[in-house]
């Protein structure tokens, strides 16, 4: 018996040193990768410059929500981070941005960027790192086909707004003879200005003056001469807040009393501060009304004053939604694969405070907007439009 025992321990001694010169391995316990608790998502936006109301506010309305979304548990008991970076509304920062995130903070999805020429710059190369970009507040036309597939937004685009303008001045305004001064540097300010004119046109109008001037410039008043000249009954003004306020105090030293209208490039508290008693009166075509009674709008707006000490504006709400509409698609793909989550995003039917939000095929949002107006220095809702 012992030596049938010894026979058997010798055999398996001799397997076991044979195995290890053929290179075989001893089998091991598998480990288990320690657990994902946090993941992060970027943002890219003005916090300083000209557009920095822009960014700061879009910020605000980020941060918001991935505070609400931790409260909560965060995303499949991950945590959610957010790192946001300042491109002062330039291309070339808003790549650096772009890059820094993807590279040195590892994000998995970025919201952003907020303006539209930086949106132009980066979209393409969120497509080429399979990083998904969801912008605020992008509205030019081309900004998601230039992109690519990886590019959306939650606003609507720049056409849709001068369509929008156009229909309220004939339908509601009875206009017929209308002025449009744009900034030709800008492809936001382009935008609405020729989607308003085909459109006005098309309806019966008249657009009889169809001016321009360039970024930076301070002095209107070799345009506005010429179209007090023309007695139009609406002045388009589609350009940001910190040009229209100057503008529209020119305007009205000229002589000029016709209806101001612009987009949502308006949108900002720094529009009554810059434009004073100029602005009173004037109307604008923007993302929502804070005054909303829809509980998905009222309560926003009390988280948010809750938290920042101050009424929401658009570019927060949109920020808001943004980063609702990103997460949301990250929470539904249960993964932090950029593929997984962009395919999510496709099927987005989320009911945000700017609207009901779903794509369409070019991975625009598909919603309505809204007419405001500017009384006492703060605005008050006049109209709806639907897409």
């Amino acid at each position: 018996m012992k030596k049938r025992l010894f026979a058997i321990f010798t055999v398996a001694a001799l397997s076991t040193a044979l195995l290890a010169a053929c290179g075989e391995k001893t089998p091991t316990t598998p480990t288990t990768a320690p657990a994902v608790k946090e993941f992060t998502i970027g943002g890219i936006g003005p916090l300083t410059g000209g557009a920095a109301t822009y960014g700061q506010s879009v910020k605000q309305g980020v941060e918001l929500y991935v505070k609400e979304v931790n409260a909560k548990g965060g995303i499949d008991g991950k945590t959610v981070k957010v790192i946001f970076e300042d491109d002062q509304a330039d291309g070339t920062n808003a790549s650096n941005a772009f890059n820094k995130l993807v590279e040195n903070d590892k994000v998995v999805g970025i919201v952003g960027a907020v303006t539209s020429g930086a949106a132009l710059a980066t979209g393409p190369k969120g497509t080429q790192s399979k990083i998904p970009m969801v912008s605020p507040s992008a509205t030019e036309p081309t900004v998601t086909k230039v992109g690519g597939n990886y590019m959306f937004r939650v606003c609507f685009i720049d056409s849709y707004q001068g369509v929008a303008l156009a229909n309220y001045s004939v339908d509601t305004l009875k206009s017929a003879k209308a002025a449009v001064l744009y900034n030709v540097g800008s492809d936001y300010s382009k935008g609405i200005a020729d989607s308003f004119k085909s459109t006005y046109e098309s309806k019966g109008g008249k657009v009889v003056e169809f001016l321009t001037y360039n970024d930076g410039d301070k002095d209107f008043s070799a345009q506005l001469t010429t179209i007090a000249a023309a007695g139009v009954d609406v002045l388009v003004l589609p350009d940001y807040y910190t040009t229209v306020g100057l503008i529209a105090k020119q305007a009205r030293n000229s002589g000029i009393d016709a209806q101001l209208l612009g987009g949502d490039g308006w949108e900002s508290a720094e529009l009554f501060t810059i434009g004073g008693d100029a602005v009173e009166g004037s109307r604008f075509v923007t993302h929502y009304f804070s005054g909303d009674e829809a509980a998905v709008v009222s309560n926003f707006v009390k988280q948010f004053e809750a938290e920042y000490k101050k009424a929401p504006d658009t570019f927060s709400a949109l920020g808001y939604d943004a980063a609702k509409v990103l997460l949301s698609a990250i929470d539904a793909a249960d993964s932090l694969d950029g593929a997984a989550i962009q395919a999510a995003l496709l099927k987005t039917n989320v009911e945000a405070v700017t609207g009901k939000l779903t794509f369409d095929a070019d991975r625009t949002a598909v919603k309505g907007a809204v007419i405001v107006e500017v009384e006492d220095g703060k605005l008050k809702l006049v109209d709806k439009v639907n897409p």
